[in-house]
């Protein structure tokens, strides 16, 4: 069981850089106002979501504690952003505060992963 959950982990993370990744190379172009959501940050984003249900149904089947709490945070902000970016994906160009928004609240679930104990 711990092989299953260790390879949902490195999906979840290959999920988070996607979408992050997608995120910083459009930074140049949110400065000149054209930035645009690229279709890695929808995938990543939908990866993030299915390897995060998997992972905790793993977990829970492994009578692990899972903090419920901490995954409802962590559901409600990736819903506000795969929301975002799935709404505004074939738009030429997003405000630079929504999207900036984006790339605040994919750093914010990264670290209440990393720091929430």
């Amino acid at each position: 069981m711990d092989v299953l959950i260790h390879l949902f982990v490195g999906l979840h993370i290959i999920g988070i850089a996607a979408l992050l990744g997608g995120f910083l190379t459009q930074m140049k172009a949110m400065g000149q106002g054209t930035a645009r959501f690229v279709p890695a940050m929808l995938h990543g984003a939908l990866t993030m979501l299915v390897t995060g249900v998997v992972l905790v149904g793993l977990n829970q089947a492994d009578d692990q504690t899972v903090d419920n709490i901490k995954i409802g945070v962590k559901l409600a902000l990736l819903v506000v952003i795969l929301g975002l970016v799935y709404v505004k994906r074939d738009e030429e160009k997003v405000d630079k505060g929504l999207f900036g928004l984006v790339g605040l609240l994919t750093t914010a679930n990264v670290f209440i992963a990393v720091l929430w104990t």
